[in-house]
């Protein structure tokens, strides 16, 4: 029997499959949604790059596994220092750089082209406010954002990594300017997101009494996440958020006088350190003798919640936080972030982005980063002000969350990665 043509018409159905599957794979890509990449810098481990760079690398940044099922077409970069990632990547994945933000969104034509946006101002070459807060150029591209949606009569959903700005009038600005014109919006870290040790959560409408949190690195950049760590969970407390009454920054012995004073509890402070992953301290270290140049955020709410956020010096790498219901019961965590590439943190933030894209919707709200945001900046603005207390009446944000963290699956190995 000549087993040829057998051969022959199995490899071609083989054949015809593979294509078909490609077609298949090709169809569907061309489904997902377009987004474009606004930035102000693209280089190896930026924000720009464990987040826009999940877009045609994968959520492992290896190429391999599953990928966001959106479409990146377009990139704007407001800086190429040495180490740009950008160029190499769109010549390899086929998407496009543009001088301008018109460009990014039209694709050089005169209509809105893409489906969703992400707008990554972290890193870069940006002068500093009186306060010490780098002075990224969020409003002048949110506002050329602005200016395209007005122009071209529609908007689509708008993700803001980190803090929406960094002071408040521009961080008023860039929300109302959201709100006037219904853009979908999302902002903020991926602490919320990230990986709790041990997996806990706030219950949920039931009267909290107090937060204590620790967390670690420069005020500006990591109070930001300490404060969203903080929000995510102070905002299902009963009754919703219902906003924040005054910010005060101490710093020094000054923290430790407030201790002795009982403006925070010890017990929670005690607790919260007691979760550290990265550097555990020993059961008898206290923060005092091992990190010395703490600063200290105290935050009351108009609800009576008062929240501690210890920013602490020396060997503190880690986030974590203790808090007490108002019936006395404690509760305490880590939120772990993978220190390392492929720093798979970011990609359950990017998860919460890819469906805002596709729901329209955001998957969580606006108004948290709104708060930390404002939080921030009165925060920063106590500590220029020799720790006076800051009246915050504008930060009397109130709102409900729908948004339930979900514990991730374990992270994958830390890699070593050229750069690293």
């Amino acid at each position: 029997m000549n087993s040829k043509p057998i051969l022959l018409r199995a490899t071609a159905l083989a054949l015809a499959a593979f294509v078909t599957c490609l077609l298949a794979m090709s169809a569907a890509a061309q489904d997902h949604p377009r987004v474009a990449v606004i930035t102000t810098v693209w280089r190896h481990n930026s924000h720009a790059d464990v987040l826009g760079s999940r877009l045609v690398q994968g959520y492992a940044l290896d190429g391999q596994g599953a990928f966001p099922k959106l479409k990146l077409v377009s990139a704007y970069v407001d800086q190429f220092p040495a180490g740009d990632m950008s160029r190499p990547l769109a010549k390899e994945h086929g998407f496009t750089i543009y001088d301008s933000v018109a460009g990014v969104l039209t694709l050089g034509g005169d209509k809105l082209a893409v489906d969703g946006i992400l707008l990554i101002c972290e890193h870069g070459d940006y002068p500093r406010s009186d306060t010490g807060s780098i002075q990224y150029p969020k409003r002048r591209l949110f506002g050329e954002i602005v200016k395209v949606f007005e122009k071209t009569g529609r908007v689509v959903p708008v993700f803001s990594d980190k803090h929406l700005e960094d002071d408040w009038a521009d961080i008023a600005w860039f929300y109302g300017e959201a709100q006037r014109l219904k853009i979908p919006l999302m902002a903020g870290s991926s602490l919320p997101t990230t990986w709790r040790r041990p997996e806990i959560d706030i219950q949920r409408d039931q009267p909290l009494k107090e937060i204590v949190a620790v967390g670690y690195g420069p005020l500006d950049a990591y109070g930001f996440h300490a404060l969203e760590m903080v929000q995510c969970l102070a905002e299902q407390r009963r009754g919703g958020e219902t906003g924040v009454k005054s910010v005060r920054c101490i710093t020094g012995d000054a923290i430790w006088q407030a201790a002795n004073e009982k403006l925070f509890d010890r017990a929670l402070l005690d607790s919260a350190i007691a979760r550290f992953q990265e550097n555990p301290l020993s059961p008898e270290s206290k923060l005092e003798s091992v990190a010395p140049k703490s600063t200290l955020f105290i935050i009351d709410y108009t609800d009576g919640l008062r929240a501690s956020v210890f920013m602490a010096s020396g060997p503190a790498k880690d986030f974590a936080v203790a808090w007490r219901y108002a019936d006395g019961s404690r509760h305490s965590t880590c939120f772990w972030l993978q220190d390392g590439r492929p720093f798979m943190h970011f990609s359950y933030l990017l998860q919460g982005v890819e469906q805002m894209i596709h729901s329209g919707k955001p998957t969580w709200p606006a108004e948290r980063t709104l708060l930390t945001s404002g939080l921030l900046d009165a925060a920063l603005q106590s500590r220029h002000r020799d720790s006076a207390a800051i009246d915050t009446p504008h930060l009397n944000i109130t709102y409900r969350s729908n948004w339930a963290w979900q514990m991730p699956p374990p992270p994958p190995p830390t890699r070593p990665t050229a750069g690293q």
